[in-house]
């Protein structure tokens, strides 16, 4: 499971928003599916570029191209892949994004929402995303110690 952070969480939550106001979505589309509009966001790359570079990689769909990830090649898509990789996901994570099955994402959806997601399904995207910020905010603000942030000072936090 991805590692909370800031960055993180407000990238899924900004890409839920820019679905939700209409940006442009094709599963098929390297650039304009699942993993591809969370790639625009984490990475800044168009999804014309994204696209471009999955067809200069290898052969498939984001599941694929990340079950074949190698961080140390030069190919284009496994760069885009490193920085999602540095902003707290791991390539499960890519996986479970494009086919919307993460069990731990999917158990945090309200109960007026759930139902089997379809992969491909724009409406479903955003409910997957924005149960997924809502389950990596709780981990972050569990992880929070105010007495590891106060420790400098006399005040201690019981």
């Amino acid at each position: 499971m991805a590692k909370a952070n800031l960055e993180l969480i407000r990238a899924l939550r900004r890409t839920a928003e820019k679905l939700e106001k209409g940006a442009k979505y094709q599963w098929g589309h390297m650039g304009s599916c699942n993993c591809g509009n969370l790639a625009q966001e984490l990475t800044h790359y168009t999804k014309e570029q994204i696209h471009a570079y999955a067809l200069e990689s290898r052969m498939g769909d984001w599941a694929d191209q990340t079950s074949a990830f190698c961080g140390e090649s030069k190919l284009p898509l496994d760069m885009v892949i490193s920085t999602m990789l540095e902003a707290g996901l791991d390539t499960d994570d890519l996986i479970h994004l494009e086919r919307l099955s993460d069990e731990k994402v999917l158990k945090r959806i309200p109960q007026t929402q759930l139902r089997e997601l379809q992969k491909n399904k724009r409406e479903d995207v955003i409910i997957y995303l924005k149960a997924w910020s809502d389950l990596l905010e709780e981990d972050f603000l569990a992880s929070i110690n105010l007495n590891n942030i106060f420790e400098n000072e006399e005040i201690a936090l019981y």
